[in-house]
Parts: structure tokens; C-alpha cells; sequence
């Protein structure tokens, strides 16, 4: 059996690249999209079992691409953990409204990666 893939979308090296690391300690192999825009096609080649994204991107719109990833028969299904500044709540609810999973801080993601692993794949 495959180890699960997680896709990830972010700008900013932290906390990108320690998800990267934390991860693959989890198990999970990581293919990182690097546009917002090809997020839903890269899910539906790649077949991931989630996809973690940074909402907070200087050039795209990524809850756009959240809700194209959703809107997308072959990929609604994957789970979506997007994570934000916590002083932007106006980010987090067009997130939420867009249909990501979970939406939890940058502060948080890291520290309790697994549970949120956990929580966005029991809700799918």
C-alpha cells in the first residue's frame, strides 16, 4: 500500500517547509503545488488524502482555490486543513465559506498537526 499523499500550497518557508518536515515524520509523502491556481488540477492527478494551505498568499487568491478544489467532483472530497494569521478572521470565514475542512492559525498548525490530520479526515 501507498503511503498517503498530502499536498501542500504555501508562500512562506515557515511555517511551509517545517509542515513539509512534520509530515513526512507522520507518514505522509508531500508534493507542494506552487500556484493557488492549479491546486484542484493537482489534486485530481495526484490523488492526495489532504491538503494543507496557507491562506495568506501575496499573489492568489487561495480560497478561490479552495472552492474550485471543492466545486470539482473528482476532488471534493479531499479534506482541506487552511490555516491563517489569527487576526484575520475575515480570511478564515471566506476559507471556511469556500469549504475548507478546518481552518486553524499558523501559531497552532505545526504544534497539533496530528490532531488536525486526525479531525479533517474523520469529518471527510
Amino acid at each position: 500500500m501507498n503511503t498517503p499523499l498530502a499536498l501542500l500550497l504555501y508562500d512562506e518557508l515557515f511555517p511551509g517547509s517545517q509542515l513539509v518536515n512534520r509530515l513526512q515524520d507522520l507518514g505522509y509523502r508531500t508534493h507542494l503545488v506552487s500556484e493557488a491556481s492549479r491546486l484542484a488540477e493537482e489534486a485530481d492527478r495526484e490523488k492526495p488524502m489532504i491538503v494543507v494551505a496557507d491562506l495568506e498568499s501575496r499573489t492568489e487568491d487561495v480560497c478561490a482555490a479552495i472552492h474550485r478544489l471543492k466545486a470539482n467532483p473528482a476532488t471534493a472530497h479531499v479534506p482541506v486543513i487552511a490555516f491563517a494569521d489569527p487576526n484575520n478572521q475575515q480570511l478564515a470565514q471566506q476559507a471556511q465559506a469556500a469549504g475548507a475542512t478546518l481552518v486553524v492559525t499558523d501559531v497552532t498548525i505545526l504544534m497539533h498537526l496530528p490532531q488536525f490530520l486526525e479531525q479533517a479526515l474523520a469529518l471527510e
